[in-house]
């Protein structure tokens, strides 16, 4: 499996960067992840981190070296990853809970498949064109594809998300057949609010991913100016021919069955995946709705 893949995440005009991404790979397997911290409520850059960590941790487990059921692992991990975020808030006592978006890719032989949950993207980019992306889960975007109708409201507002008291709505996409070429990116908001569609495949699809992406992200800075949300990307091509070497391409073949890599850093989790089981769960997420609604009733 070849690839060439590159990242970058630049501060805003936000107090702080609550975006995390990074990937992790085995010989026959790659997990491309980025998530988005949200404002509003406490330590977000925890939960985007608590995200990457648990669906990491899981990929290692479970990639051996390919993942057997990719669709099922990423239903599963993205909910274990939830779950964590619900529990480092009751363990703390937190009267609201950390929360973040979070898209997920895994490439596997010659097929991505993607999850995602709030407003953080994947876009495929395909000879010049956009073959496809997520559509976010905010009011808006499932006005504009017709799945519900709703007036005077918020429609930017998001509607779900991991760390939620209540159980997040996420989408599953894939397989989907790569070809030779095609670049797959995941992003934060910070990025597409600034530009258009049809400006990220223009980046996208012109020049290799190392030189397209600082390009891209320079471009929506500028557009969001003083108030520029931050801008977060994880690009990668699929396949990339000897041709592209100098964009410091991984190939996979050398790696030993059993050798896992990783950008993603270890550090927020102070108790393995497994400890989670459903009563820890269940006992979590009714401490956090308890704490939520006496805080309500002191306020009003």
């Amino acid at each position: 499996m070849k690839f060439s893949v590159f990242q970058v995440s630049r501060k805003g005009g936000r107090e702080k960067n609550e975006d995390r991404m990074g990937y992790c790979y085995t010989r026959e397997s790659g997990l491309f992840l980025l998530a988005d911290g949200m404002g509003g409520h406490p330590e977000g850059e925890v939960a985007a981190q608590l995200a990457l960590q648990t669906i990491s941790a899981l990929y290692q487990k479970e990639a051996r070296p390919v993942v057997r059921d990719v669709a099922e692992f990423l239903t599963t991990s993205l909910m274990a990853a939830h779950h964590q975020i619900i529990r480092y808030a009751s363990e703390r006592g937190m009267l609201d809970t950390p929360r973040t978006t979070l898209v997920a890719c895994i490439v596997q032989g010659t097929h991505a498949t993607w999850v995602h949950c709030g407003d953080s993207r994947l876009y495929v980019i395909r000879h010049n064109e956009l073959l496809t992306r997520t559509r976010d889960h905010s009011y808006l975007e499932q006005q504009s594809a017709g799945v519900i109708r709703m007036d005077r409201i918020n429609r930017n507002i998001l509607f779900t998300c991991l760390g939620s008291p209540t159980k997040p709505v996420f989408d599953v996409t894939g397989p989907v057949p790569l070809q030779q070429g095609d670049r797959i990116m995941l992003c934060s908001d910070g990025l597409w609010s600034g530009l258009s569609d049809g400006d990220i495949v223009r980046h996208l699809a012109t020049k290799p991913v190392a030189e397209s992406v600082p390009d891209m992200v320079e471009d929506a800075l500028r557009s969001g100016g003083d108030h520029c949300d931050n801008v977060t990307v994880i690009a990668m091509e699929w396949e990339t021919p000897d041709s592209f070497e100098s964009t410091k391409g991984i190939s996979t073949d050398s790696i030993s069955d059993g050798v896992f890599a990783s950008t993603i850093q270890a550090g927020v989790l102070d108790t393995l995946v497994d400890d989670l089981d459903d009563a820890a769960i269940e006992r979590s997420i009714a401490e956090i709705n308890e704490a939520i609604k006496r805080s309500a009733g002191r306020k009003s």
